[in-house]
C-alpha cells in the first residue's frame, strides 16, 4: 500500500505561477512512474503530466506544454508539478497517482487506468 498526499494547491491570477508536490508514504516510489492529473467540475478526469522512474522521460497534455513541469527527487519520494503561466482554464483539482504494476518502466502511462494509486486531490483556482 501507498499513500499520496498533494499540497500546493491554491488560489492565483491568471499569469501565474503554483508548485504542486505530491508525497509517498507506506513504500518507495521510486521504480515507478508517476502522474499528474485533473479534474474541473463537470468535466472528465483528464492527464496533465508522467514521468518515468528514473525522470529520463516526460508526458505533457498539449493543453500544458511549455507551461507545465513534471519533475521527482526519488530520494525524497515526491513528484513535483510546476505550472507557470497559469490560465483560467487549468483550474481544476489535480491528483498526483502512482502506477506500481511494473517496475522500471519503459515509458510512463498518460491514460487513468494504467495508475494504481491516487491522492486525495488539491484544489487550484486561477482567476482571470
Amino acid at each position: 500500500q501507498v499513500q499520496l498526499v498533494e499540497s500546493g494547491g491554491g488560489l492565483v491570477q491568471a499569469g501565474g505561477s503554483l508548485r504542486l508536490s505530491c508525497v509517498a508514504s507506506g513504500r518507495t516510489v521510486s521504480s515507478y512512474a508517476m502522474g499528474w492529473f485533473r479534474q474541473a467540475p463537470g468535466k472528465e478526469r483528464e492527464f496533465v503530466a508522467a514521468i518515468s522512474w528514473s525522470g529520463g522521460t516526460t508526458y505533457y497534455a498539449d493543453s500544458v506544454k511549455g507551461r507545465f513541469t513534471i519533475s521527482r527527487h526519488n530520494a525524497k519520494n515526491t513528484v513535483y508539478l510546476q505550472m507557470n503561466s497559469l490560465k483560467p482554464e487549468d483550474t481544476a483539482v489535480y491528483y498526483c497517482a502512482a502506477d506500481l504494476d511494473a517496475p522500471y518502466g519503459l515509458g510512463p502511462g498518460r491514460l487513468h487506468y494504467e495508475y494504481d494509486y491516487w491522492g486525495q486531490g488539491t484544489q487550484v483556482t486561477v482567476s482571470s
